[in-house]
């Protein structure tokens, strides 16, 4: 795809779809919109907008292709470990009894916010809380509502006591009902969108991979000044903020940083 095409197929994208892709990597966007393309088995660009215009079910298969959908409950179980031994007894003396505000961004099919609502039955279960679950993908969202059908892949990392538990015991799997209750699912475009705040913990993991460094920089101020005093964010395992220390963030272990008291 050349740049004269690109731009094009950028401005059609922001004008339908509400997504501005001058927030993410230019190569790696452009090797997702020509595998598309050729997926879609139309010729060019212009025919394919004009059928995204008048088809809406094409128009939300498009907008969930450009969004990544990559999760699983407890997806990098060490890290998750991390969070039961370290970061939850932290975060639960440093909210001083009151109730925890929890944040999946970038949530996709639910998995993530179903995994935090499972740490906080074990390790916490008289603790008030709330997680809220967002996510720009609608397609995603409605899965995450719906608590499945999950995979066995999905539930992998579950043991046997939690799967017992937690979700339905025949694949198709579907999360406990009981999960949900503390769990409010939330379409949004983090690089858009203003956040709420006062939040104990933000997990976002995985969701920047295509994000230029601007973009990102952006994110983590964003984040940074969601999170309360001694907040922690989780980021994904190979991620790792730059200079973390001028979006008012503090090194707080491997994929961990905590807002500065």
């Amino acid at each position: 795809m050349d740049a004269e095409v690109y731009s094009q197929v950028k401005t059609s994208i922001k004008r339908t779809l509400k997504i501005d892709l001058e927030n993410y990597k230019e190569e790696q966007m452009k090797r997702r919109l020509d595998s598309w393309l050729v997926r879609s088995r139309i010729s060019n660009w212009k025919d394919y907008f004009n059928l995204v215009v008048t088809d809406d079910a094409e128009m939300e298969r498009f907008r969930n292709y450009l969004t990544i959908n990559v999760t699983e409950f407890f997806r990098d179980l060490n890290r998750w470990d991390n969070v039961r031994k370290d970061i939850l007894p932290y975060l639960l003396k440093n909210c001083g009894g009151g109730p925890m505000k929890l944040w999946s961004a970038g949530c996709s099919t639910g998995a993530e916010a179903y995994t935090l609502a499972i740490l906080m039955d074990e390790a916490a279960p008289n603790q008030k809380y709330s997680i809220l679950a967002s996510d720009l993908d609608r397609g995603a969202l409605l899965k995450a509502k719906a608590r499945g059908p999950y995979s066995p892949e999905d539930i992998r990392n579950l043991t046997p006591a939690q799967r017992q538990k937690y979700v339905s015991p025949i694949a198709p799997h579907f999360a406990n009902e009981k999960l949900q209750r503390n769990i409010r699912f939330q379409e949004q475009n983090l690089l858009e969108e203003p956040f709420e705040n006062n939040f104990d913990l933000i997990v976002c993991r995985n969701v920047v991979i295509y994000f230029t460094t601007e973009s990102k920089d952006v994110l983590y101020e964003k984040f940074c000044k969601a999170l309360k005093p001694g907040g922690v964010l989780f980021v994904g395992g190979t991620e790792i903020i730059s200079g973390s220390s001028k979006f008012g963030f503090e090194n707080f272990g491997i994929s961990f940083y905590r807002k500065a008291l």
